[in-house]
């Protein structure tokens, strides 16, 4: 059995050859193409750095679930496994916004155990378990232990703003932050770079399993929409919304998501 420390060490590495792959690749002039099975885009990058995170963190008798990996089901039997998205954020990627990540978490007995996530865009990495904490580019960090709504910055889905879905927050009292990537938002917010973060539309367990992980490691509260705690490696990969935050923004944010104000004037939004 591995130790976190080492998991840790083995997610480093394999992130850091992810990004010598990506090199290759030019953010903003990559060909993009449609998934047959769902419509969602793909690109050369995502399937690159897929066969390379695979190659460096598989050993033994790991479990492996990926976006861009043609799901078995033997991961159900397994104990421990690796759940991974090789590129969250791939519209972000073809598109030239340096708001994507390479995402990694390890999974056992369906909690997330230890998270790394790495955006090459922006030079930044989160690695964190809860027995290390989380570092943010090698040095110690902690969730902004923020302890009301009023003045926080709160990352939003950069796609669930445009369809307006965020249009009732508009009036409140926080800074609304639109970004791509959940994974990495989910970073930032464990690194105490946000406050909180949510997103009210389903996603899928590699989506959000390192960034969890993460958060939870530097001492934040997740929970999935509308009151369930975190669990991963199901059949079914698909989660409902959840939010993240420090735990003294939990009551709050719970209270406001349940009961979310009716507003249509938009001028908190920070593009």
């Amino acid at each position: 059995m591995s130790s976190s420390t080492e998991i840790l060490e083995r997610i480093e590495r394999a992130l850091n050859k992810a990004v010598d792959v990506l090199a290759q690749f030019v953010s903003g002039s990559v060909k993009a193409d449609r998934k047959p099975s769902d419509g969602s885009l793909v690109t050369e990058a995502d399937r690159s750095v897929n066969r390379v995170l695979q190659e460096f963190l598989v050993q033994g008798q790991d479990g492996w679930l990926s976006e861009e990996t043609t799901d078995d089901f033997e991961r159900l039997k397994k104990h421990r496994v690796w759940i991974v998205d090789p590129l969250d954020g791939t519209s972000e990627f073809a598109a030239g916004i340096p708001e994507w990540s390479i995402s990694v978490a390890m999974v056992e007995g369906g909690k997330a155990i230890v998270g790394g996530v790495c955006n090459p865009a922006t030079r930044e990495i989160f690695l964190g378990s809860k027995e290390t904490g989380v570092t943010y580019n090698g040095k110690q960090a902690y969730t902004s232990k923020k302890d009301r709504l009023e003045g926080a910055v709160v990352l939003a889905s950069l796609t669930e703003v445009r369809r307006g879905e965020w249009e009732r927050f508009q009036q409140s009292s926080f800074l609304i932050h639109p970004m791509g990537s959940v994974a990495y938002k989910l970073a930032r917010v464990a690194a105490g770079l946000a406050d909180a973060t949510w997103t009210l539309s389903p996603k899928n367990e590699w989506d959000v399993a390192a960034g969890v992980a993460l958060v939870e490691a530097a001492g934040g509260y997740v929970q999935f929409l509308p009151n369930s705690q975190p669990r991963f490696n199901k059949k079914n990969t698909l989660l409902p919304g959840l939010f993240a935050c420090d735990p003294f923004l939990k009551d709050q944010i719970t209270s406001l998501l349940a009961h979310p104000p009716d507003n249509k004037t938009c001028n908190r939004t920070e593009s």
